[in-house]
């Protein structure tokens, strides 16, 4: 399972004139029906640059002959410190006069990283997978940097009353245009694969990403061009927030949801390496793979938005939370591709509605004073339970057994990896049956019983729908 930075950005508030300062502003409604065009936009091209590009790093490191100890690096430092860039960055808005230089600027040095990704591994190939970690730790860093204006920008140019609605389109979007990166990359890799040129592979797909980054910049700037950016607040008080203003529910949601992320990633970044290393997919197989789980996505992030409005966020995590310590098991069932691919593609399903459930659940148990601070706080949490699950699981992979023996019956995969899958689906279970019961939901919810709650979950509703006898559970 792997994460987009998008998934760990901050909302943060923006101090704006109001409509009667601006009379320019408010006398042209056509403006913000423009800067949401381009957020559209925006939203396209970084999915381009994901899909095509960010999600193939991975990848690349095993071309370079990177062991698991590097991948679970690869994984957890750039992370980590595009957390610290985004709150240094906050930080830094405090004094900077022009937020929309560090929007703009940032975006283009995030561009420009693609040229020593592409050209240092090459250069000092000896070197290549450390170099590649370098920089994708300052590439992570560029971007993280340029969230708080960027996010605050964007959400300022939508209604409140409408907002639900555009960013579900942008997330429609995302997924769509990250299916069909996805799929292009995976052919052009496989095509430099199979002719024995699979660096000319990368080369390709990532200056398409590059490029890319260059369009959702473009975009960015247009925004900020027809929309005036002015200074930011920065959070302050962490601490005094989590101790003092903190509620005991929002506490235990922080815990379980890092250690959740910790358990995760300790098997999250060695998925490529089994399937690419071990198993011997194709780039090609690799690309569907990871686009069966966006596929998923697509199609049940609103059924899973229905059911957090209907039933609750915390409800949804309970569904959610408790099915996801499965998906990593099956992998030790067999290594046939539909198998897996069918395996990836109910975890497409079940993470939309985990990622959902986490993030609104947050929103859910903040006052508006209090976002800005509890959502920093909530992706700092995350992203030290992601650093320090795959750094953990860089180490077991290396001292986990390759065979399972009991009595007369042994266990031999293609490695000890589907092993680490396992442990790190136990460990889910565990904090899920531990953790889940302990905070509840920040909201009221008038709901019909819970045991009509089957009958709404994505996929199961519209197949019982198709059935020739009539459930009166299944609303039409």
């Amino acid at each position: 399972m792997n994460q987009s930075p998008s998934e760990q950005q901050t909302f943060l508030p923006l101090h704006r004139r109001e409509p009667s300062e601006d009379p320019e502003r408010s006398s042209a409604p056509d403006v913000r029906a423009q800067s949401r065009r381009y957020g559209i936009r925006d939203a396209a091209y970084q999915a381009a640059s994901q899909g095509g590009g960010e999600n193939y790093f991975s990848a690349l490191a095993l071309f370079l002959h990177a062991s698991p100890f590097h991948i679970g690096i690869l994984s957890a430092l750039p992370q980590l410190v595009g957390v610290v860039a985004q709150l240094l960055s906050v930080k830094l808005l405090q004094y900077l006069r022009m937020p929309a230089r560090l929007l703009i600027s940032g975006g283009w040095a995030q561009a420009l990283c693609w040229l020593p990704i592409l050209s240092l591994p090459l250069l000092m190939p000896e070197h290549g997978p450390w170099l590649l970690i370098a920089c994708a730790m300052l590439y992570f860093a560029c971007g993280h940097a340029t969230a708080p204006v960027w996010n605050s920008l964007l959400v300022d140019v939508v209604e409140t009353s409408s907002r639900g609605a555009y960013f579900a389109q942008r997330a429609r979007v995302t997924a769509l245009t990250s299916f069909v990166a996805l799929g292009i990359a995976g052919m052009v890799l496989t095509l430099g694969q199979k002719w024995e040129l699979s660096w000319i592979g990368f080369l390709i797909i990532f200056l398409g990403a590059a490029a890319a980054r260059v369009g959702a910049t473009r975009c960015q700037t247009r925004i900020a061009e027809l929309v005036p950016v002015h200074q930011i607040d920065a959070p302050h008080g962490f601490r005094h927030f989590l101790v003092k203003s903190a509620t005991p529910d929002f506490r235990h949601f922080l815990l379980f949801s890092g250690l959740m992320h910790f358990a995760v990633l300790i098997s999250g970044p060695f998925f490529v390496v089994y399937l690419l290393r071990d198993l011997h997919w194709s780039y090609l197989q690799y690309a569907g793979w990871m686009a069966s789980s966006i596929s998923a996505q697509f199609l049940t992030l609103a059924p899973w938005g229905q059911i957090g409005d209907r039933y609750g966020n915390k409800t949804l995590l309970m569904v959610t939370g408790l099915a996801v310590p499965l998906l990593p098991m099956g992998y030790l069932l067999s290594e046939l591709y539909l198998f897996l691919l069918t395996v990836n593609f109910f975890g497409g399903v079940i993470w939309a509605g985990l990622s959902l459930g986490l993030q609104n659940y947050v929103f859910d148990s903040l006052r508006s004073q209090e976002r800005t601070r509890g959502v920093a706080l909530a992706n700092a949490t995350n992203a030290i339970g992601w650093g320090v699950g795959a750094l953990t699981g860089s180490w077991l992979a290396t001292i986990l057994p390759a065979q399972v023996s009991l009595g007369s019956w042994v266990l031999i995969p293609a490695s000890n990896l589907p092993f680490l899958f396992c442990l790190s689906g136990a460990l889910r279970l565990l904090i899920a049956l531990s953790l889940l019961r302990t905070f509840g939901e920040p909201r009221e919810i008038g709901t019909p019983p819970q045991r009509h709650l089957m009958w709404e979950l994505p996929l199961v509703k519209p197949l019982v729908a198709l059935l020739p006898w009539r459930n009166s559970r299944v609303t039409p």
